[in-house]
């Protein structure tokens, strides 16, 4: 039966006042209500979701096993650069050459970045949670943080990018795989001291992280990918070993305490 006159108006009064009403009491929402605001890592509300059991907790200190000259860095013996990647390697092949430094950043304090942050002298301390794993490095206390609670990248226009990236981890049965994405693509090297080759912003690193030999090495392949700076994939596996009576400190990377090293004031260095 239709409503008609007075007799509609006064349901359709009925109808509002009872929406107010539930909305008012938590029972229902206005169409135009924001999304819940997605929770932080460290919210308690996450870290007590429901999850499968981490095939590994690799909470400690850990130290990049050095065995060989090179075992340290991760670009590979012969590759394919773009002419923007090229020019910096000749330059940095030429200033070798001449016993010069050629854009030594890392020795001008900017951050070493990943993946070189992974394999300096100097251990990481890890810290394991369900929803999160986070990484300091002793050198210049790098910070790099993995999520595990299941968060997409972020998106691309609201990104912020950072030295070493976004890192978003997800478990395949034993091995933790890990992309990170999201880099400035400014005064951030694949090398230091070494082939000078830049890593842009489209640099896109895909670790398999396993826990090997009971618990005390850490097992990481790393395979790589930047348009920008080479052709097709660099692959390299790096070990970790567990130290139990170390510990990392403050550090701070200050140039100016360090005027006698080429890296920060004396002619040797090439800055372009």
């Amino acid at each position: 039966m239709k409503r008609t006159g007075t007799a509609w108006l006064r349901a359709s009064a009925v109808a509002g006042a009872l929406a107010v009403a539930l909305v008012s009491r938590g029972y229902a929402q206005p169409e135009s209500a924001e999304p819940p605001a997605p929770l932080g890592a460290l919210a308690a509300a996450n870290l007590e979701k429901e999850r499968p059991a981490a095939p590994f907790d690799l909470t400690g200190t850990w130290q990049h096993e050095f065995t060989g000259p090179d075992s340290w860095r991760f670009v590979p013996q012969t590759f394919e650069l773009t002419p923007e990647a090229q020019r910096h390697y000749a330059a940095g092949e030429e200033a070798r050459r001449a016993g010069k430094l050629y854009r030594d950043d890392i020795g001008q304090c900017w951050p070493a970045g990943m993946p070189l942050i992974m394999t300096r002298v100097w251990p990481i301390a890890m810290v394991q949670l369900p929803t999160v794993i986070y990484m300091i490095s002793h050198f210049m206390n790098s910070v790099r943080i993995i999520y595990l609670d299941g968060r997409p990248h972020s998106h691309p226009d609201i990104v912020v990018a950072s030295f070493n990236g976004e890192s978003i981890g997800h478990w395949e049965g034993d091995t933790l795989v890990v992309d990170t994405k999201y880099f400035p693509g400014h005064h951030h090297w694949m090398d230091q001291g070494g082939a000078s080759i830049p890593a842009s912003d489209a640099l896109q690193i895909v670790e398999r992280i396993r826990m090997i030999e009971n618990g005390q090495i850490l097992e990481i392949a790393y395979t790589m990918t930047d348009p920008k700076g080479w052709e097709g994939e660099w692959t390299t596996t790096k070990r970790f070993a567990r130290h139990d009576d170390l510990d990392i400190t403050e550090v701070e990377c200050l140039p100016d305490l360090n005027e006698n090293l080429p890296a920060t004031s004396s002619d040797s260095l090439i800055r372009e």
